[in-house]
């Protein structure tokens, strides 16, 4: 059994980005027993959804697909596992692919949603259970369910609907680790349709794949393999239209914005680093030799572009106390990873604006909140600047993939919401040739606690 509920406002909203009706039972015919779905509130304040799932274990034995249910009497008609999974791919298809004809706009939109699943077994126990949703920023609570690996869990977030059910469909098989049907090629496209957009970027994403996978080596590499194909942060020089205003010699934005932060990290005095976001490593190599430095880490989504930095940097060729100091981690900045507490310095340059803007909730909460580095240097596109480049059409970005580019104001509102709510100062600064009306093509903030 699952249980959605949300108390976003007006809640009966649920129906619609679920594409089920509040007033009427659904049920669904499995190759497993019968599943239903009925709505156990609906008012403007709470709506709640259970998905149930009655499994005949007679059935399930005597059928050809028993897959090792070889015993009529066993927990799987009252535990959670891939049966559910199948069925909320039955039920919510449509709302899995983030659509909603009658509300477009909120089905794309972050709201207050709870799930509880009352019993699931976890081979792993509640670390491992944990290390799966709250790197999605999901807050778990669970009960262990006697003295074995069985657990009540609850899980509280503000997400999308469809991104949430995407993640049920992949974790609850994880958590269970025993999916109950043939397992073949035709299950890493099921895991990339419903994997691309977060799992990659995931700190368990091996384990995740091998477990979804039901631990088949051949299937596990190639679905690894293909997942690194998948592009992340794209570098931050490939913008598309010539700088203006910089002349033949003199160093062009993109080496003029990595100089700049380079020299405020230096000003402030940090010894360790990290590169959010650093891509192939250009920031890092401008770090790695100064002997203020001690340990400067870079992070990226892309695996790409980490291989591209390791090669630029000779990590893991040169053995020597240069080298030494530099670590290259796959990692997401919308995901926690202690490891990265407690540093002296954190630079994101040109990677905001490659996140959509819900997700800049996650990062603040990770990179000032969790991380929280004494000094935190972000640059990003001036957005008023761009009427200045002669190959820009009008309200386009500078890049395809950047989700936004802000002006001045919009930045300071963004970096004032940051100080206020982590507890940073904050001073702006242009970066790049100035414009007596338009600013600089870069806007940097640079936060201090």
């Amino acid at each position: 059994m699952l249980l959605i509920r949300t108390t976003y406002r007006p809640a009966t909203d649920l129906g619609y980005l679920l594409h089920k009706h509040p007033g009427r039972m659904h049920v669904a015919e499995m190759p497993f027993g019968t599943a239903r779905l009925l709505f156990t509130e609906a008012s403007d304040e709470s709506c709640a959804v259970a998905v149930i799932v009655e499994i005949d274990p007679i059935g399930l034995v005597r059928g050809s697909g028993t897959n090792g249910q070889d015993q009529y009497v066993n927990d799987r008609p009252y535990v959670a596992s891939s049966y559910l999974s199948s069925t909320l791919v039955e039920f919510f298809s449509t709302a899995m692919s983030g659509r909603s004809k009658e509300r477009p706009e909120l089905a794309a939109t972050p709201i207050p949603l709870e799930f509880q699943i009352p019993a699931i077994r976890c081979r792993g126990g509640e670390g491992f259970l944990r290390s799966l949703f709250e790197p999605l920023g999901y807050t778990v609570s669970c009960e262990q369910l006697g003295a074995g690996n069985l657990y009540s869990v609850n899980l509280k977030a503000e997400i999308q609907i469809g991104e949430a059910l995407l993640h049920l469909t992949v974790l609850v098989p994880v958590l269970d680790d025993a999916k109950h049907y043939f397992v073949d090629q035709t299950e890493i496209d099921k895991l990339f349709r419903r994997g691309a957009s977060w799992l990659p970027s995931h700190p368990k994403s091996e384990e995740i794949t091998r477990r979804y996978l039901k631990h088949q080596g051949r299937l596990t590499r190639e679905a690894l393999t293909r997942f690194a194909e998948l592009d992340g942060f794209p570098e931050a020089d490939a913008e598309e239209s010539p700088e203006p205003f910089v002349q033949s010699d003199r160093p062009n934005l993109h080496d003029g914005r990595l100089d700049t932060v380079a020299a405020e990290i230096i000003a402030s005095g940090a010894a360790r680093v990290l590169d959010l976001g650093c891509g192939e490593g250009k920031l890092v190599q401008r770090l790695m030799r100064n002997p203020q430095i001690t340990e400067i880490v870079g992070v990226d989504v892309s695996v790409r572009e980490l291989e591209a930095a390791k090669r630029r940097l000779r990590v893991g060729e040169v053995m020597d106390k240069v080298h030494d100091k530099v670590r290259l981690i796959h990692g997401s900045l919308t995901y926690r990873d202690q490891a990265l507490s407690g540093y002296d310095a954190a630079a994101l340059v040109e990677v905001i604006e490659h996140l959509d803007a819900y997700r800049l909730e996650s990062l603040g909460r990770v990179v000032f909140g969790e991380m929280a580095p004494k000094i935190v240097i972000v640059t990003t596109p001036n957005a008023e600047y761009n009427v200045l480049f002669p190959g820009l059409a009008p309200g386009k970005f500078r890049h395809p993939d950047h989700r936004f580019e802000w002006t001045r104001a919009q930045f300071a509102e963004w970096c004032q919401e940051i100080g206020d709510r982590w507890g940073y100062r904050f001073r702006t600064e242009p970066v790049g040739p100035l414009h007596d009306d338009l600013g600089a093509p870069t806007q940097m903030a640079v936060f201090s606690r």
